[in-house]
């Protein structure tokens, strides 16, 4: 697990040509022009990152890794996922964050799977092979305001961040891991706003453009026993790691007969 190698592998960047990047959920009618993001791909050096497991930091690269329990697995049963594993994610971010008060607000399951939309639920996606962040300034004090309606505007008054929480399902993931970009390597024109287009709204998150600043990183074999902290979202602007991009990639050292990625990420906002 701790072995120091690094691989290099395809990374979908997408390209700043001036207009906003989008993903349609439905059919457009024409004579829409869409335009779609992970269109640069590059080759990228991504390292291991287990040597700097212990000192890594959601201030500062925006992400960490730690130890969890993993006794639950009825991943099946969405009641007690979100009765019983949403309880210990909770508990799980307060500890590494420091927050006063965690909400999760959804789920998902990801492994490997069509793109077709037909073949996806709200719960179970497949893994993003896209170099991106979750939320934008815009997106996410919005989300704050969807979801907890009239307190919205005090809490947002006050320190918000959000993290997802990132972990192999029931086994080792051996393909497609989960690859971070430290935050610290990447500057805000590198954010490229992208348009996630539903029939009955319109959200935002970010694409990247690709920058031979930016440093990846992965833990390989990562298993059940371990969680990824990941902040996307940060209010503060005093220097601290504000979104962090990340993405899925096929690992070149994986063994052809793999079993295939199943994760879990659960989604939080964090109030401080």
């Amino acid at each position: 697990m701790n072995d120091a190698r690094s691989v290099r592998a395809t990374l979908n960047y997408s390209v700043d040509n001036g207009t906003p990047l989008d993903v349609y959920f439905y059919e457009p009618d024409p004579p829409v022009q869409p335009n779609p993001p992970g269109s640069d791909p590059r080759e990228t050096e991504i390292h291991n990152g287990w040597p700097e497991a212990q000192g890594l930091s959601t201030d500062r690269e925006g992400f960490e890794i730690h130890d969890f329990d993993a006794r639950f697995d009825a991943f099946d049963d969405e009641a007690a996922v979100t009765s019983t594993f949403y309880e210990q994610v909770v508990d799980h971010v307060k500890r590494h964050s420091g927050a006063r008060r965690v909400i999760v607000f959804d789920h998902t399951i990801r492994q490997r799977m069509p793109d077709d939309l037909k073949a996806q639920t709200t719960v179970h996606r497949p893994a993003v092979m896209l170099v991106h962040s979750d939320y934008t300034t815009v997106s996410g004090p919005q989300r704050v305001r969807d979801l907890l309606g009239d307190e919205a505007e005090a809490l947002l008054a006050r320190r918000v961040a959000f993290f997802n929480v990132w972990k192999p399902l029931r086994r080792t993931v051996e393909e497609l891991p989960l690859a971070v970009c430290d935050a610290r390597t990447h500057v805000p024109d590198d954010m490229l706003r992208m348009d996630l287009k539903y029939r009955e709204r319109t959200g935002e998150i970010y694409a990247m453009r690709h920058s031979p600043a930016h440093r990846w990183v992965y833990f390989p074999k990562m298993a059940p026993t371990h969680a990824l902290l990941l902040k996307t979202y940060e209010s503060e602007t005093d220097g601290r790691a504000r979104f962090m991009g990340h993405t899925a990639f096929e690992d070149p050292t994986s063994p052809p007969d793999a079993p295939r990625r199943e994760s879990i990420e659960v989604r939080t906002m964090a109030f401080f």
